[in-house]
């Protein structure tokens, strides 16, 4: 008999990842602060519950992919939070980009329950979402990755177990940390292409065809050509994860210059008021008024 699936979080990222779920015929409840934005998957057949501890009530299975860090604390030890309802016979999964920390008391809370918790950040961006071919990367106890790879497999081209509680994090810092480099390369080409009056189309298809070609390449620079600044990963939440980055690299004693420098760009993006843009927007402070 399948689980049941309880998901809170259904923004970008989410309400993709609940619609797999809902193909593959499980039985899934949501929450999300505005509820507007499970009216879709609602329709598709999700069930509405009105907290996490009334999602977790229902469920066998909870995900959560908030916003940040405050959002996972308030999701899991608030008043309605997951914990109120939470039992041993509860899996709790975070897929929010959030702090080694945070999931290791996450982890360390579960286990004096007697609850299996695991960190399962992800990338892949909105397309990943939609497509099925997210990468998740994970942390926590081998026999509770085995009971849930199962369901990651449903929305996800690959999973891997990290290592202990907090790994998965560590993990999605290192991701998040190359992502900054190559956001910046890609900004820098398109920059320096259209300085040198060169066919930015016929660029991006030679270079992407060779040592150069990346994700943020393939993805991104083809929305900048057209403009198209929506969100696959916010703006907002991309500095987020640049500062978790920058702070646990400082725990480890580990410079990074070139990540420092991407978090400083995307705060000014930010500041210029583009913080609800997707990444690709960064290109921005070179073309304000586009291409």
């Amino acid at each position: 008999m399948k689980k049941t699936i309880g998901f809170i979080g259904t923004g970008v990222m989410g309400s993709s990842i609940v619609k797999h779920l809902l193909t593959a015929d499980y039985s899934v409840t949501v929450y999300n602060r505005t509820k507007s934005k499970a009216d879709e998957l609602i329709r598709l057949g999700a069930k509405w519950a009105d907290s996490p501890a009334e999602v977790t009530e229902s469920s066998d299975i909870v995900f959560t992919i908030v916003g940040y860090p405050k959002d996972v604390e308030e999701s899991y030890f608030g008043e309605n939070g997951i914990f109120k309802t939470a039992t041993e016979k509860h899996i709790l999964v975070d897929m929010t980009t959030s702090t080694p920390t945070l999931a290791k008391k996450l982890y360390n809370e579960g286990k004096e329950r007697g609850i299996e918790v695991l960190d399962a950040p992800v990338s892949g961006g909105d397309l990943g979402a939609k497509n099925g071919t997210l990468t998740v990367m994970v942390g926590g106890e081998e026999r509770t990755f085995d009971k849930v790879k199962p369901v990651f497999d449903l929305f996800a081209a690959k999973v891997n177990l990290q290592g202990k509680a907090g790994s998965g994090q560590h993990t999605k810092m290192a991701n998040q940390i190359m992502i900054a480099g190559t956001m910046m390369g890609m900004a820098e080409l398109l920059v320096y292409a259209k300085a040198a009056n060169l066919n930015l189309e016929k660029v991006l298809d030679t270079v992407g065809g060779g040592s150069a070609q990346n994700w943020s390449l393939s993805n991104y620079a083809p929305r900048i050509l057209k403009e198209d600044y929506t969100a696959g990963f916010f703006v907002k939440h991309f500095i987020k994860d640049l500062k978790i980055a920058l702070d646990e690299a400082e725990k480890l004693s580990v410079d990074l210059p070139s990540t420092r420098l991407a978090k400083q760009l995307y705060e000014e993006l930010a500041q210029n008021g583009f913080e609800n843009d997707g990444t690709q927007a960064i290109i921005k402070l070179w073309w304000p008024e586009g291409k």
